[in-house]
């Protein structure tokens, strides 16, 4: 799940500012954790408490507010029958890993994730960014072939991942959906050769860089793991509360 905050960290200057290349100061001082982070620990937080997803959310959003949350989850976040709202955006699928490291087959991931997204996001396309991502997390940590994480998404998404990344970048514009950006997410992670490799290709198509970045770390953490310098580097930017829910989810469930 520290691979999801790194992308977020170092997207999270490029969300308005959109960067078509993968040269670039890898996490500047201005960088900052946003409402991605914040509710990928909150995923961690309740799958290693057993509190229920609503009121992890909005426990987490209500204590770190103003982090760049959407509109219709602002409302949600202080109401007091929170109920889903029919979402397909992308933020099922941001906060999604750490399910992808807590379970071990592709029915308790996909379940789960399902669970974590159902109450915001439960249009049909939310739960499937979530689903997908999550996936994505659980083959990479089996060291899946890059080619047969491809079709297993493939099958059970029914994403198009055949697509280049230099095919997405020129035309690939802001996009909030499941549909729009969890596809080049898993994409930049299919395309990279480590970790630090695939948050620079993800921040490269543009677009919801933060969120996208998000989505691409925790699947390459997953995969390549988090270099220690890296990780060194991205600590002073979050949270003490944050870093103890990373290291207790760690002891849990392994890396």
């Amino acid at each position: 799940m520290l691979g999801a905050l790194i992308g977020d960290l170092v997207g999270s200057v490029y969300e308005w500012r959109n960067i078509k290349s993968t040269q670039f100061e890898f996490l500047k001082p201005e960088c900052f954790f946003t409402d991605d982070s914040v509710l990928t620990v909150a995923t961690a937080s309740a799958l290693l408490t057993g509190t229920g997803y609503t009121e992890a959310y909005q426990d987490f959003a209500r204590r770190y507010p103003g982090r760049g949350y959407g509109g219709y989850f602002s409302n949600w976040i202080y109401s007091d029958n929170p109920q889903p709202y029919n979402s397909w955006g992308n933020g099922s699928a941001m906060r999604v890993s750490p399910v992808g490291f807590a379970f071990n087959t592709v029915d308790e991931v996909l379940a789960e994730a399902e669970a974590s997204a159902v109450v915001t996001h439960n249009h049909p396309e939310g739960i499937k960014g979530a689903q997908a991502t999550a996936l994505a997390v659980l083959l990479a940590r089996q060291k899946t072939p890059l080619e047969e994480i491809r079709a297993a998404i493939t099958n059970y998404c029914g994403y198009d991942l055949l697509r280049r990344l230099d095919e997405i970048r020129p035309g690939y514009t802001f996009d909030v959906s499941c549909q729009g950006s969890v596809p080049e997410a898993i994409t930049a992670f299919l395309e990279s050769t480590g970790f630090e490799d695939a948050i620079r290709k993800a921040i490269s198509i543009g677009g919801d860089s933060d969120t996208i970045a998000c989505i691409t770390g925790g699947i390459a953490e997953a995969y390549y793991g988090v270099p220690n310098d890296i990780a060194q580097k991205a600590y002073p930017y979050l949270p003490r509360e944050f870093l103890d829910v990373i290291e207790a989810f760690y002891k849990r469930y392994g890396k």
